[in-house]
Parts: C-alpha cells; structure tokens; sequence
C-alpha cells in the first residue's frame, strides 16, 4: 500500500537502508536463475575470510500465494509460505526451519491508511508473542515494538518510535532495548533527479554513556551506477560503487577503513548478482 503510516519496522528505514545497505566485507556471488514454469532458483556463495558459505533457495508464486523454501551448507531449511491480501490490507505469513521444532511460526500484518500491524506468534507450547502496531498517516506516526516470552513470563523486547515525513525528509526516534538505547535519524532527498541523498543516524546508550553518530551520502553517477560513503564518529569510513551492468544484475565494489589505522584495517568487498 503506498499510504498509510506503514508498519513499525518501516520507521526510520530510509536512513538505515542509506547507510548500511550493500555495504559489506565479504566476497557474494548470486545467481538466479527463472524454470519454465516459473520457479525462481537463486544460489548464492558468500567468502567470509578462509569460510565458504552456500545457500539455494527455490520461489514459487501461485496467484497471491508466494512459497519459499531455502537451504544451506549445514543443511538447515528454512521455508515461508506468504498469502498476499486474502483480505484488504491483510498479509499472513508462515515460515518455519528444520530441523529447529520451535521455529515455528505464523505471522499476521495488517495496512490500513491509519495503522499498520504486524502480530506473530510461535508455534510450540511456550511461544514467543510479537506485536508491533503504528498509528497515523504519511506524514507523522507513532508506534511500539513488543515481545512476550510466555515460559518466563517475561518481555524481551520493549521498543517505541516515532516518525516525521515530509515532501524530502523523514526524521525517526526510537527507544529500544527496553529503554535503554535511544536512535534519532534522519534522511534527506537532496536531489531526486540525480537520486541524490543525505542522512545520518545517532545512537546514544544510557546505561553505558556511548554515543554513536554515522553520516552518510549516496549520488548516481548515471541512471545505471550509484556511488554512497559513510562515515562515524569513530574514524570508521566506508564507501560502495554499484552499477547496474544489465537489467536487474549488480556490481558492487565496498570498502572499509579504520581512518586512525589505515594500514591495518582495510577492507574490500565485492558482490555480484546476476538475474535473466
């Protein structure tokens, strides 16, 4: 739905997405490759220092009913059943992983153009509840992020956020970690032509006195190469290259340096996602 405040994990998505997405230090190959009659195979091999990792993983959609089942190197299986509006607004998602018995779990959201909701339960004798509700509309809303653990009796996750939206900018705070860690970001479209953005993300930790501030900043260089870079108040520094050498196939190149320690710590990751 394209109004509506969204659901709660969309609060300050923008700004996330800024400046973490696509970053990494890894080497990733994917591949994806469409059966006649219309199952998606994607097969994807990540190199984390001397570690080889490997997954496949098989998409079937069959009207609004879209079926996932994934599976790998330590032959662990993960599967997702999603039922697309069987009703207005209303998404049901069931998802569980073999051969984890209390993986279980069936998921319910809800989009309305004054609330979002997303509920899920597991599905074992001592399940965990979440429940994360917004209110508002597109411009301004209000939310909580809840966990209930029913074996201990105890919630695990208490969260709360608040998000501003205008024409080019959303501005979001939120208190997670039960209080105890409050994020302000904020994002900012400088030039839409030129998908041209600014934003950055403050941390701060109570119980420890910690303060984190990232910045960062993303530009396409043409309609097919985007270029981003971030840095925080640490001396950490990032930057990425992405171009778009075909339809829906992607470069990446992303590095990382310590500013304080540059002969030590960089890092160079690549990523390279081919679809027919």
């Amino acid at each position: 739905m394209g109004k509506g405040p969204g659901l709660y994990s969309d609060i300050g998505k923008k700004a996330r997405d800024l400046l973490y997405k696509d970053y990494q230090a890894d080497h990733k190959f994917t591949v994806t490759t469409y059966t006649s009659n219309g199952v998606a195979i994607t097969s994807t091999g990540i190199k984390k220092g001397e570690l080889l990792l490997a997954d496949v993983s098989t998409e079937l959609k069959n009207n609004n009913i879209t079926t996932n089942v994934k599976v790998d190197t330590k032959s662990t299986l993960f599967a997702t059943v999603t039922v697309d509006e069987p009703a207005p607004g209303l998404k049901t998602i069931f998802s569980f992983i073999v051969p984890d018995q209390r993986s279980g779990k069936v998921e319910l959201q809800y989009q309305h153009e004054y609330a979002g909701i997303s509920t899920s339960i597991g599905l074992n004798a001592n399940p965990l509840v979440n429940f994360s509700g917004v209110v508002g509309n597109n411009c301004v809303s209000v939310g909580t992020d809840l966990s209930f653990d029913t074996a201990s009796g105890n919630f695990t996750k208490l969260n709360a956020g608040l998000n501003f939206t205008h024409s080019d900018l959303i501005a979001s705070l939120t208190l997670n970690d039960k209080g105890d860690t409050l994020n302000a970001s904020y994002y900012h479209i400088v030039s839409p032509l030129t998908n041209t953005a600014v934003g950055a993300e403050l941390t701060h930790s109570f119980s420890s006195n910690v303060n984190t501030l990232t910045i960062g900043t993303q530009h396409a260089l043409d309609p097919l190469t985007t270029v981003k870079a971030r840095l925080n108040n640490y001396g950490r520094a990032s930057g990425l290259i992405q171009h778009e050498w075909r339809p829906k196939s992607l470069f990446t190149i992303s590095g990382d340096v310590d500013t304080r320690a540059i002969e030590k710590s960089a890092k160079v990751g690549l990523a390279l996602a081919l679809k027919p």
